[in-house]
């Protein structure tokens, strides 16, 4: 696969002074028309309110700073559920669900979406619905249809369709009353920096995987998604999914290298990553990290509900498996020197902590 797969920062594609929203292009990262997924950043300041919106694209949402408020409207829901948001937490967003954004903190709020646009309207692009404003589905009808969908007069219809004229994101004056959360957060999110651990590497490394059993909302995505923590100078065991699924990765903090390696032992992808890139690993390719010394967190969704992975190093690597005669002959390499190579990582798994 002859693909550009340079890790990429998200670029602005419309904002105002209460935030701003970012999106990562195909043309800027090719990967996302082959793997089919979009990827967006939404950043509010305080008192921004992003305006009620659905998408074409299923998504999972995860919060990268800050703390506010969310409200999420089900199809053919009665009622909304306003539930408080934090850093930390994932939120699985189906078809057809609507949502709205709110920051209400002195610190700025950041929600990074990552999702399936297979059925989407561009292919590696979110295309999103909003309800209100200047750029809102009802702007598109005549006064007559909307008068008749909402029961008003035409007077009424031109105040409520025009008196909200800025686009997506807005931000509202002190004191604006807004809903306050009230609805229970459990089954819709996961706070991934304080759920137990799914794998918990002394001084390496641990992983929280989003599932069914954590977050029931996830299956109705059709993704599955985990939040990687490595120490400084750990390393990330070389592996590759093996369900032909794509991962799709956002350094979430810290900094280090990746390498990627393809067909016929060439290496696709050797650079160095820090917190905002975005990269995309293709099927079947094999994935390796070493953080700097500050360690690296890093956020993934796997364009599969229940994800497989294969590891090349560790105690559960494909290696550990062979027979010793077929490793001799595999690397041509005496029985001495493969015994060397077994005994090493009889423990380790995943990850590895640096070289004492």
């Amino acid at each position: 696969m002859d693909v550009d797969l340079t890790p990429k920062s998200a670029q602005k594609c419309f904002g105002s002074d209460g935030g701003s929203y970012y999106s990562w292009s195909n043309s800027d990262l090719p990967m996302l028309g082959h793997a089919k997924i979009g990827a967006a950043k939404l950043a509010l300041a305080k008192n921004g309110l992003a305006l009620p919106s659905y998408s074409d694209s299923a998504k999972i949402a995860y919060v990268l700073q800050g703390k506010g408020r969310a409200g999420i409207v089900m199809p053919e829901a009665s009622k909304e559920k306003v539930i408080g948001i934090k850093k930390g937490d994932a939120l699985a967003l189906p078809f057809g669900v609507t949502t709205w954004w709110f920051n209400n903190e002195d610190t700025e709020l950041i929600v990074l979406f990552l999702g399936d646009t297979s059925k989407g309207h561009k292919v590696g692009e979110f295309t999103n619905f909003f309800l209100t404003g200047a750029t809102g589905l009802f702007t598109g009808f005549t006064p007559e249809f909307v008068g008749r969908a909402w029961d008003l007069d035409e007077g009424q219809v031109e105040k409520f369709v025009k008196s909200q004229t800025a686009s997506g994101i807005v931000k509202l004056k002190d004191g604006t009353p807004m809903p306050e959360p009230k609805d229970d957060r459990k089954g819709i999110v996961l706070n991934c920096e304080e759920a137990p651990l799914d794998v918990d590497i002394p001084k390496a490394g641990c992983v929280v995987v989003l599932n069914t059993q954590n977050l029931p909302m996830i299956k109705e995505v059709e993704l599955g998604a985990d939040l990687v923590r490595i120490q400084g100078h750990a390393m990330c065991s070389p592996g590759f999914s093996c369900d032909s699924a794509y991962q799709v990765t956002y350094i979430v903090r810290g900094s280090g290298r990746v390498q990627v390696v393809g067909p016929d032992g060439k290496r696709a992808l050797e650079t160095h990553l820090k917190a905002g890139n975005l990269f995309i690993v293709p099927r079947f390719f094999v994935v390796s990290k070493i953080s700097d010394s500050d360690g690296m967190d890093w956020f993934s969704i796997i364009t599969t509900p229940n994800p497989m992975f294969s590891h090349l190093a560790g105690r559960t690597g494909v290696w550990k498996a062979l027979s010793p005669q077929l490793l001799q002959a595999a690397f041509n390499v005496s029985p001495d020197l493969e015994k060397v190579f077994t005994s090493k990582r009889l423990k380790d798994e995943i990850f590895f902590a640096p070289a004492k």
